[in-house]
């Protein structure tokens, strides 16, 4: 007998108290063990259109829904009595008559007309107006309709839908249905189901049914399952997701997507996949900071449980510390890491020396930090010939003849104190892997690796060997904030053919998503050619639009923020489920007299994750990669804050202009992406432009300006 868990059952478990959640689990331990025992105690849902529907007593309030048939016995729900009940009558489960899967389709007959109220601002008195708008599928057969896998009792409700009705009318129907519906009213053409009902053995194992049931395969995996209930979508995953999670790559390959698509579910699934396929293979997942490393290893083992053969063969660590442990295992000792203002001081000692006063300290930094360390040049002749992408300061031979002594003499001045620079020891490390035919490493699940640098970049194909699955990299270039643009072709490692584009966002409000998606360029190209398409990403879920507002100062802006702290608050929204972003430290204060204002405390993040334990997060948009919060605050998004002004006026390069707004752009775009369902930007008058990019267009070539707001909630 097949025994399921559902997407839907594990939602509602959380919904419930730690005592509650503990019974239930039990329960199900139960269940699994013995279905049939005798203290189990069924009763058939009488109201229900599916007779397979049973109630389960947990307690003297808690009920689990469950459905029973000869073959299949699969955990659906559970909630309080009268909830469970009234869940379990408004659905069934059937297979897709066309595509085969098994779905939870809810009871057309139980569901209330959908009806939209736009309120019209018109003078009194007036006669109601009211606008038809025609439907948005008009020519879309019923035959089409059941290959998307929409139900044969919505068919007739999906040819009806208008621009006004469809985001009410997707939250009824199965994802694959909804996501194809988003596909086609947004102008793209869905995927089709990769397998149809006569190919199917059993309906749960349909790739559409995978993303909503898994099918527990004994004790342990339950156990996982119950005990750590990480974001369902995570092992529900995509048909999308899973293909990229199992196909083999004869070469370097890449997932990318934007931002909530799921993009480190895969590389942790096919980390974990490879652990469980090759008994011999040794991996490095890693990722660029010690905090998303130590979160990527605790869900790693959620996925692989404690396994005493696996969990020695893999190493989690970031960028930065494979580099440490491999140089230690290279040349026996810790490198020194120098400072950066240690390296500061030597380009201005070697100028000093050299007399140097056509180039400012500003550009030999940069030049420094952009060209000559990250590409390791050991030469002027290596000087002359580097590539320099992006830097429209080109230099003549004359100029990198004069400044290459600098250069040198820096270097020196570094290591005769014992120290190097960290591309200094990627490439050391590098040297020193490529001459050796044992690799530390037979591969490597590289997680936002849209922020590997030239030397990050060349260590990573040295450590592990050319061939199959070796390199798998999950990364978005719409989110690349610290590194310039290189081509990673001329490394050695060449991803075109064998990159992926994940389009289904799971974490992110189709609201929020939809306005952060205005910040970047719809088509995304790297420096090689490989384009990241991030049209036709849909959500799977709706929520409130963005709120935008501009204050007329500070206090203001502290005052406005602490009242919507204090309404997501008293709308079920916990304060550790609240994150407040601003661009750098010297915002932070307005971040705190927000919350404070609010009547709560706040959590500053750092480079160590802690548990919230009830607080409120405050963090710099630098430290929100990797993270996700159910309501998120963008404040102090002023003017002279966003971009940051600090940065424009350190420009050396008139290139490293653009490159600044971009990266500031994608900065912004990270940290509005963190919200689930809430979003608000705020910032002090005149706010950053970037507020304009956010804001919806109302018209040909027009934009809505975002509120001014007098902080006592009245709009001016």
């Amino acid at each position: 007998m097949i025994f399921c868990i559902a997407d839907s059952f594990q939602s509602a478990l959380r919904r419930l108290s730690a005592q509650e959640q503990k019974a239930v689990k039990e329960t199900v331990f139960d269940l699994q063990m013995n279905p049939a025992a005798p203290g189990l105690q069924f009763h058939r849902i009488d109201k229900s259109k599916d007779p397979n529907f049973w109630s389960m007593r947990v307690n003297r309030d808690i009920r689990l829904i469950v459905h029973k048939t000869e073959g299949s016995f699969l955990i659906c729900y559970v909630a309080h009595h009268d909830d469970a009940y009234a869940w379990a009558e408004r659905r069934r489960i059937e297979t897709h008559p066309k595509t085969g899967a098994a779905q939870i389709v809810e009871v057309r007959e139980r569901v209330q007309e959908i009806v939209v109220h736009k309120p019209v601002e018109v003078e009194q008195p007036v006669t109601p107006i009211r606008v038809v708008l025609p439907p948005l599928f008009p020519s879309i057969t019923d035959e089409e309709l059941l290959t998307y896998g929409v139900p044969v009792d919505w068919l007739a409700d999906v040819k009806a839908a208008t621009e006004d009705t469809i985001l009410d009318l997707v939250g009824h129907l199965p994802r694959e249905a909804a996501e194809a519906l988003l596909d086609i009213a947004t102008g793209a053409k869905p995927q089709l189901p990769a397998i149809t009902a006569p190919e199917v053995v059993s309906p749960f194992e349909h790739p559409d049914a995978q993303r909503r049931f898994r099918v527990m395969e004994d004790v342990e995996e339950l156990k996982r399952a119950l005990d750590f209930p990480w974001d369902q979508w995570t092992v529900f995953l995509h048909p999308s997701q899973r293909q990229v999670v199992e196909q083999s790559f004869s070469g370097p390959a890449r997932v990318s997507g934007s931002a909530g698509t799921g993009k480190t579910v895969v590389a942790l699934h096919r980390a974990a996949n490879i652990l469980k396929r090759e008994p011999q293979a040794r991996l490095l997942l890693t990722t660029f900071s010690l905090p998303l490393a130590n979160a990527l290893d605790g869900k790693l083992r959620i996925l692989t449980g404690e396994d005493n053969a696996l969990v020695p063969r893999v190493t989690v660590l970031p960028f930065n510390g494979v580099a440490n442990e491999l140089f230690t295992l290279a040349f026996g000792h810790h490198p020194r890491a120098a400072t950066e203002d240690q390296i500061r001081g030597a380009l201005k000692k070697a100028a000093d020396e050299a007399s140097m006063t056509s180039f400012t300290p500003r550009f030999l930094a940069s030049e420094w930090l952009n060209v000559v360390d990250a590409w390791q040049l050991q030469s002027l002749d290596a000087y002359q010939e580097v590539p320099r992408l992006g830097r429209k300061n080109r230099l003549g031979v004359k100029q990198r003849e004069k400044l290459w002594p600098v250069f040198l003499r820096a270097r020196q001045l570094i290591e005769t104190q014992g120290l190097l620079t960290w591309p200094s020891i990627f490439g050391k490390v590098t040297a020193y892997f490529s001459q050796r035919a044992d690799k530390p490493f037979t591969h490597a699940v590289i997680d936002e690796a849209q922020d590997l640098g030239v030397p990050e970049l060349r260590m990573l194909a040295v450590i592990t060997p050319n061939g199959t699955d070796a390199l798998f990299f999950a990364g978005d270039l719409g989110q690349r904030i610290f590194q310039e643009p290189f081509s990673w072709k001329a490394l050695g490692v060449d991803i075109r053919g064998r990159s992926r584009t994940l389009k289904v966002n799971y974490r992110t409000s189709h609201q929020i998503r939809q306005a952060a998606d205005r910040l970047l360029p719809k088509i995304v190209q790297d420096v090689d050619g490989n384009e990241q398409d991030r049209r036709g990403t849909v959500s799977v879920f709706n929520g409130p639009d963005p709120e935008i507002q501009t204050f007329a100062d500070a206090d203001r802006e502290i005052t406005g923020v602490a009242e919507w702290i204090k309404q997501a608050v008293a709308e079920g929204i916990a304060p550790a489920e609240i994150g407040i972003f601003v661009r750098s430290n010297d915002q932070l204060a307005r971040a705190r007299a927000a919350v404070k204002a609010a009547g709560h405390t706040q959590l500053e993040l750092s480079e160590r994750l802690e548990q919230p334990q009830g607080r409120v997060a405050i963090g710099t948009m630098h430290l929100a990669k990797g993270l996700e919060y159910k309501a998120v605050a963008v404040m102090a998004c002023d003017d002279d804050v966003l971009p940051l002004q600090e940065r424009i006026e350190t420009v050396a390069d008139e290139s490293e202009l653009d490159e600044i707004h971009d990266t500031e752009r994608n900065l912004f775009y990270v940290a509005c992406t963190r919200a689930r369902d809430r979003l608000l930007v705020s910032g002090v008058k005149p706010a950053s432009e970037f507020l304009v990019d956010l804001s919806p267009p109302i018209a040909a070539g027009r934009y809505a300006e975002p509120t001014l707001f007098d902080g006592v909630g009245r709009s001016r």
